[in-house]
This record gives C-alpha cells, sequence and structure tokens, in this order.
C-alpha cells in the first residue's frame, strides 16, 4: 500500500509504519478516513497497545446515580429515542447505548445475541467507552471528534473489537455544548448501511426536543424554505428573548442562516429586517410568517412553543405565499394558454410533465392547477430540492420505518411520495436532487414502487409527477450535473412559463393578483403601466410584495401612481434613507455572494451549500454582479 504526501496517513516515519500495520488489517483495498487516522494517532500517543485487551473501567453505582441525575431531562429524550431505534434495527444483532459527555454509557438497549458482557470490554450500564480506556470506538471517537462517526471492524484500535461495527453521533444543548453521545452497535456482518442515517436523525430529535425544553419560557421558531418542512427533522430551530435577541439556534438553523451573523445576541431585525414586534401578532395566533433573510432567501416560520408572550402591538402586515391562477378573462397571454392547454392533456394520460420558468414566474401554481384538471383525489404534495439537506433527503421522499418526524415515530414515516399516493407530487428546483437520489428517482420511474429506508417491503403507488425548474436541464445533463436518462424520464411533456415582464396580459395578470390580496381593491391604468415597465425579475413574488406593500401604505384600497411610484426601484434620484439602506444591505449581500462564487472556483452548488442559501438566490445575486445564469450554470 502505498500513499500520497497528502493523505492522512502520511505523517513521519514512525507513525506511517505503525498505521500502515493497522491499515493493512483493514478489507482489501480500503484506507481508513481522517476520523479513524486521527483516533489511531491519539491512541498511539496515549500510549496504548492495540495488541492487549481493551481494559473498560466501570463506574460505581453511587457515581452512575448521580450521572443519571445530573443528565435527567436529555436522559429521558434519548430512551425515548433509543426504543425507536431497537424497533426499527430490531433482529440485527444490535446495541444502542446512551453515554454522557465523558463516555460514561447511562442506559443500554440490546439485542440479546450481541454479547454485552465480554470481562475484558464490559458494555454495560457505568462502563467508560472514552478514547482513552476503549481505544478507537464509536462512543469515544465521536466524543473526540465531536461529530458523527462509524468505526467498524479492524478500524477500533484494539484488535479485540475487530468483530463490531460502531455508529455515534453526539448530542448538544441549546448553547451548542456536547451533553452526550447516542451508538448503534452491531457484528459487521450484520452492519446496516441506513444505520447511520437512523442515529443521526434520533440524535436530531434529542437535540431539538432538549433545545425546546430549555427554552421553554422564550420564543422558539421553527422555520424552513417550504412551509410543509416545519413539523420535520429539516426545520431550523430560533430562540429569541423577549427583546427579539437571538438565544439559540439548532445545526439546521444555522444552516439556513449560513452567511449571516446569527451568533447569540443578534438581533431579530439583523436577520430578517423586520422589527420583532412586528411578528408577534401572527406568531401569537399561531399563524406562519413569511420571511426574507438579508441575503434574500424567503422562509416560513411558525412558533412550535407557548411561551409568557409579552404586551405588543399586533402585526402591520403579513404576506400571503399562493401565487396567481391564470387569469380568467380573455386577454390571456398565448404561452401561458398553451401550457395549460398541454398540461390539461398530459394529466389525462398521466406521463410526468416537466415545467420551466423564472423563480417566481407562476411554476406551482400550474402545477396546482395540474392536479385539480387531473381530477385526482389523494393530495397534493409540492418538494423543494433544493430546500432539503442530502443526508435526509431520502428518508423524506422515500420514508424510513419504524418511525416519523412529526411526532409519531414509531408508527414510521410513509415518505412525500407514499403521501401523495393517488395525488400530484411536484418536484420543485428539480436540479437540485443529490446525485444518489436521481438514480433512486429514475427506479420510481420505472414502477412506481417506494420501499422506504431500513425496510425491506415494496409499496405501490399512484403518483402523478411534475418536476419544476428555472435551469437548462439540457445545459446540466451536458455538464454531467444532471442524469440524462432522467431528463428522458421527465421531459415526456415540456412547458415553460415566460417571465412577467414578457406576459402580453400583465394588466389582467396583476389586477387579478391584487384581488387575491385584498378583493376589494384597485388600481388604475396609469399605475400598471407605471408597473408594466420594470424588469421584475422576482416576477409574481415580487409584485405581490410591491402591491401589499402599496395598499399597507395608502390610505385606501385604490391604487394609483402616487402609491406606486415610490415602491419602484427608479421612484426617485435621491432614495430616502431606508431604501438606501436596503439598496446597501442588497449590495452588501450580493458582494459576499460574488466573493464565495469566486473563492469557490465559480462552483454555485458550492457557493450555495456554503452561504446555506438556495441557488436561485446565488444566482440572483450573480445577476446583479453582472454574471448570468447560462454563464454561471457552465461554472
Amino acid at each position: 500500500m502505498q500513499l500520497s504526501e497528502r493523505h492522512p496517513l502520511a505523517g513521519t516515519a514512525a507513525q506511517a509504519q505503525l498505521l500502515l500495520a493497522r491499515a493493512a488489517r483493514l478489507p482489501r483495498g480500503e484506507l481508513p478516513g481522517p476520523d479513524i487516522v486521527d483516533s489511531w494517532l491519539r491512541c498511539q500517543q496515549a500510549g496504548l497497545d492495540c495488541a492487549a485487551d481493551a481494559l473498560i473501567p466501570v463506574v460505581e453505582a453511587g457515581d452512575l446515580a448521580r450521572r443519571r441525575e445530573r443528565s435527567a431531562v436529555v436522559r429521558r429524550l434519548a430512551q425515548a429515542e433509543l426504543e425507536t431505534l431497537a424497533q426499527q434495527i430490531a433482529g440485527s444483532d444490535f446495541l444502542l447505548a446512551f453515554a454522557d459527555s465523558d463516555g460514561v454509557i447511562l442506559d443500554l438497549f440490546a439485542d440479546n445475541r450481541f454479547a454485552m458482557n465480554d470481562p475484558d470490554a464490559p458494555i454495560v450500564p457505568g462502563s467508560l467507552w472514552s478514547e482513552a480506556s476503549g481505544g478507537t470506538n464509536g462512543l469515544g471517537t465521536a466524543l473526540a471528534a465531536g461529530r458523527s462517526v462509524v468505526v467498524s471492524g479492524a478500524e477500533h484500535y484494539f484488535l479485540g473489537l475487530s468483530d463490531i461495527s460502531c455508529t455515534a453521533t453526539p448530542v448538544r444543548d441549546a448553547q451548542g455544548m456536547v451533553v452526550g453521545v447516542l451508538d448503534a452497535s452491531s457484528y459487521v456482518q450484520s452492519r446496516q448501511r441506513h444505520t447511520q442515517a437512523l442515529v443521526q436523525m434520533a440524535a436530531t430529535h434529542i437535540e431539538n426536543g432538549l433545545l425546546v425544553h430549555q427554552m421553554g419560557q422564550r420564543l422558539v421558531l421553527a422555520i424552513h424554505p417550504r412551509a410543509e418542512f416545519l413539523g420535520t427533522l429539516s426545520a431550523g430551530l430560533l430562540a429569541f428573548d423577549d427583546a427579539g435577541r437571538l438565544l439559540a439556534s439548532n445545526a439546521r438553523g444555522r444552516q439556513l442562516l449560513q452567511g449571516l451573523v446569527a451568533t447569540p445576541g443578534m438581533a431579530f431585525e439583523a436577520l430578517f429586517g423586520m422589527r420583532f414586534a412586528d411578528v408577534l401578532g401572527p406568531l401569537r395566533r399561531g399563524g406562519e410568517l413569511r420571511l426574507r433573510d438579508l441575503l434574500g432567501s424567503a422562509l416560513v416560520a411558525r412558533c412550535i412553543n407557548r411561551p409568557l408572550w409579552a404586551a405588543g402591538q399586533p402585526p402591520r402586515f403579513t404576506l400571503a405565499a399562493a401565487l396567481p391562477a391564470p387569469p380568467a378573462e380573455p386577454n390571456v397571454d398565448a404561452q401561458v394558454a398553451e401550457a395549460y392547454r398541454l398540461v390539461d392533456a398530459a394529466v389525462q394520460l398521466r406521463v410526468p410533465i416537466l415545467i420551466q420558468g423564472e423563480t417566481g414566474s407562476g411554476k406551482e401554481a400550474l402545477a396546482r392547477h395540474a392536479h385539480q384538471a387531473s381530477g385526482r383525489r389523494g393530495a397534493f404534495i409540492a418538494v423543494n430540492c433544493g430546500a432539503l439537506p442530502a443526508e435526509l433527503f431520502e428518508a423524506e421522499l422515500f420514508g424510513y420505518v419504524g418511525g416519523s418526524f412529526t411526532g409519531a415515530r414509531r408508527d414510521g414515516s410513509p415518505g412525500l411520495i407514499a403521501s401523495a399516493d393517488g395525488g400530484t407530487l411536484l418536484l420543485d428546483e428539480v436540479r437540485e436532487l443529490p446525485p444518489q437520489l436521481q438514480a433512486a428517482l429514475l427506479r420510481f420511474l420505472d414502477d412506481q414502487q417506494v420501499r422506504p429506508v431500513g425496510g425491506s417491503t415494496l409499496r405501490q403507488v399512484d403518483v402523478q409527477l411534475l418536476a419544476a425548474t428555472h435551469a437548462a436541464l439540457d445545459d446540466e445533463v451536458a455538464a454531467r450535473r444532471f442524469r440524462a436518462d432522467l431528463l428522458y424520464r421527465l421531459n415526456t411533456v415540456r412547458v415553460s412559463l415566460p417571465p412577467l415582464r414578457q406576459r402580453a396580459d400583465f394588466a389582467a395578470a396583476a389586477r387579478q393578483l391584487l384581488a387575491s390580496i385584498d378583493a376589494r381593491a384597485s388600481i388604475d391604468d396609469a399605475a400598471l403601466q407605471r408597473l408594466r415597465a420594470q424588469a421584475w425579475p422576482g416576477n409574481f413574488r415580487e409584485l405581490r410584495a410591491v402591491l401589499t406593500r402599496a395598499l399597507l401604505a395608502g390610505q385606501g384600497r385604490a391604487l394609483g401612481l402616487a402609491q406606486i411610484e415610490p415602491l419602484l426601484p427608479a421612484a426617485s434620484a435621491e432614495p430616502s434613507a431606508a431604501k438606501a439602506g436596503a439598496s446597501a444591505l442588497q449590495l452588501g449581500a450580493s458582494t459576499l455572494v460574488r466573493l464565495e462564487f469566486d473563492r469557490t472556483g465559480g462552483s454555485v452548488s458550492q457557493t450555495s451549500r456554503n452561504l446555506g442559501i438556495s441557488r436561485t438566490t446565488v444566482y440572483r445575486h450573480l445577476k446583479a454582479n453582472g454574471i448570468s445564469g447560462s454563464s454561471a450554470a457552465t461554472r
């Protein structure tokens, strides 16, 4: 075995000799990952003898009782997850453990076929599995590395543990401190591919429950780009004090706000550009609130606890999410009319439909029309493929056995595809599908069968599949970022929607959009003509925001040029301080995106991941920097 200079095994001659000898025990052709190598080096420096037996100390009963008492809340949450995990992986010669931050096992669940009582390496409550005593192992190495790890077979430092495979994930409290670690172990031959995902999900459930408990008298918001995911593991959690200062967030919350300074003490206004007092009203009533962070990413928020509300003024406005339906007037844009005609015919044949158009141009409205035109009695399920973390996407889409993301975890989650059985599934921003999910979706299109993560039973479903994107998928295929065979299947019927600035029925569409905001509102021809002159890069979403602000700023429901003009970019040669500030924020965000885009060598996907914003938002900011969507897509 030869190592490159950049491989983590490369080091001093003595280290390399030892580690190569250890690596030689791995299955042929495999090399240990950086976490394993780092752990081996720590064990070597601690003077551990890999050929000796692992001598695992066991704390006294009184010490164990005190540790359990100190960890009472997180332990109670962990016990529920251990029970759920036990059902998910039953029959696979398993052991499940929850340990405190020192690596002392507090609780165990085990299949009776898994040997736990080896006198040299007891896996029992009170046993200490830190790296200092257990060498490289799931519990100890996850604590040492501070992240989820898999230690399988000969990756264990002590050779006597080579028949075991361990998956472990640290658990953190609301302040980000490690308060425990969750572990699933089995014999190597019984190892299951999905175990790490299940353990990570269980740890996230514990962390979310712990955050809500610790912030019980504070406002805790669930946030996500899509409202239907607010009750799932994909949601971010943010806790604020009575003054609107950020107190805590979970890992997903920090990911969704990546690129912003989302540290404890940060004001709500500094994250979302809205006064905290203005959001309390709808949240107090249990409603959903639509937000846009200062990088331009759209989010939906919902209060998931009931704190002791401070007195506050009712909100001045909320923004609705619905996009306009096709105009009912005879003056309909010809391209839009053709798109609706094709969709009406395609759903009768039950073939996949690909909808293309700019962000906010009405793709979801067309998809909902397709669902209605099909006459299908099942649900309409819309999934934003760019909003789900890759590691959770398969479980969200195909479901998983033995638990759910919304509370009834022991009953399992059917997944979004199965939830659309008898109805319609929209995969929005389908280009964002991870490569492995592209292959899984292709298999589903072939037979319309789903297999949940961790399950062995296939379920037949009947789903009308729609896919939507603002990108040119043909270019994505040419760049090998999207599977050609998947595009062929999705592209059975392709329709395109024009941007708002090109709509021949602009006036009718704008009036219908205004009516959806306030049925009693009206707008005159001069104001419509002024609106028509705008570029509308955000299309209907941007127009909705302008009309909403115009209604709020006016004294009545009749909108004219006087109400519209001040809200448009070219309204004044000397913008007000507030508008100048907003422009500066936008410029700052666009500059940040451009800098990260250049730093990643022109990768839109990497820029999106690093900043925690959607690729659509990246493209919008690149456009502000003079980089067109087509040129950015090729970089």
